[in-house]
């Protein structure tokens, strides 16, 4: 601490000029402007020391400067100076940038998951479009790899695997293919092409009609083993087999007689058709079969087509059926009324009654 020349400072001289003002004197400062000359009232001299006791007169100032009234504080020297926050006010400031940085997190973190969402989008467009491409070479070689195998064949004139179309859908499903038993015997009895009659027949025995070629299949092999194990047959009964699916499954196929009679080619419905109606994919199916065995020369061309009930006594092929075939072409109203019995002609049986 030094002590302070007041003269020469100008900080306090201006400060002793207010003074006097305020105690209604002139300022010694010839500079200075003059004051009212109105004699003011006497102040108080406490009113300095005590700041609670107003002032009882009122100064009026003009055309004056650097003036100060009140107390006023002066530095000599160096300066620090310290900023305190309130504690409130510090919080809400913290609150307030906290906000700010969690929008621009919220922000981030929504960029972010766009990001996520389009990379798997993309990434899931990639492995289609690989797919697809690995799928089109496929094709494209099995295509271009495969040889044409001509007309459609039966039995082993094929190659297992596939499955020959007879058109408009219907399948030609080989024994191999629905699951035939390997208990059954080597059949014995060659069938010569062409052949003259086809019998048709059906299950019988409330069976119902399979509609897909997993029930079929699984049909197939029960009509099988029952024919091997109940009725001592060497295999199944019929040369083919109609499901309600629209399919054809191989019996014992072109080459075979089957128990019925010689000189036949049986294609049976597989279903109880006294009870069931044949769907119309079932009856297409047996049409577009003859028709390929017709020109396949299998059968003759003017083969003769008879229902099992016209050759002995029986409900087969069911009344269902039976309405149907007797208006296709080649139906042959032997053993009916007056016409001769079918297969007299060929000195067949009377009664087709096979147990071969």
């Amino acid at each position: 601490m030094y002590e302070q020349n007041n003269e020469s400072n100008p900080f306090t001289t201006a400060a002793n000029n207010a003074l006097w003002s305020l105690q209604g004197r002139r300022a010694s400062n010839a500079a200075s402007p003059a004051v009212n000359n109105s004699s003011p009232a006497e102040i108080p001299q406490n009113i300095f020391s005590n700041p609670a006791i107003q002032p009882s007169s009122v100064i009026n100032l003009s055309n004056s400067s650097d003036v100060v009234i009140g107390p006023m504080t002066q530095y000599q020297g160096p300066v620090t100076i310290y900023q305190y926050m309130d504690a409130t006010v510090e919080a809400r400031s913290m609150q307030a940038n906290g906000g700010i940085n969690q929008n621009r997190n919220a922000s981030s973190t929504s960029i972010t998951q766009k990001l996520t969402i389009t990379s798997k989008l993309l990434i899931l467009l990639i492995v289609l479009l690989i797919i697809l491409i690995i799928a089109s070479v496929v094709v494209y070689f099995n295509a271009t790899g495969k040889k044409e195998t001509g007309p459609i064949l039966f039995g082993n004139n094929y190659e297992h695997g596939t499955f020959p179309n007879l058109g408009n859908g219907h399948l030609i499903v080989d024994r191999i293919q629905w699951g035939a038993s390997e208990l059954a015997k080597k059949l014995t009895i060659p069938l010569k092409h062409p052949i003259p009659y086809v019998l048709i027949t059906h299950i019988g025995v409330q069976s119902v009609p399979c509609l897909n070629i997993y029930k079929c299949s699984i049909k197939m092999r029960t009509i099988q083993d029952s024919a091997i194990a109940e009725k001592n047959l060497p295999d199944i009964q019929a040369n083919f087999y109609v499901g309600d699916d629209g399919n054809i499954y191989v019996g014992r196929g072109w080459d075979y007689a089957n128990t019925y009679a010689n000189d036949t080619l049986a294609v049976t419905f597989m279903g109880d058709y006294g009870r069931y109606i044949p769907s119309d994919k079932q009856l297409e199916a047996t049409q577009f079969l003859l028709a390929h065995a017709k020109t396949s020369q299998y059968i003759d061309l003017a083969y003769k087509l008879v229902a099992q009930n016209q050759t002995k006594s029986s409900k087969s092929p069911g009344a269902n059926v039976y309405r149907y075939i007797k208006n296709w072409p080649h139906f042959y109203p032997c053993g009916m009324d007056d016409n001769p019995k079918c297969g007299s002609e060929l000195g067949m049986p009377e009664k087709w009654d096979g147990n071969m």
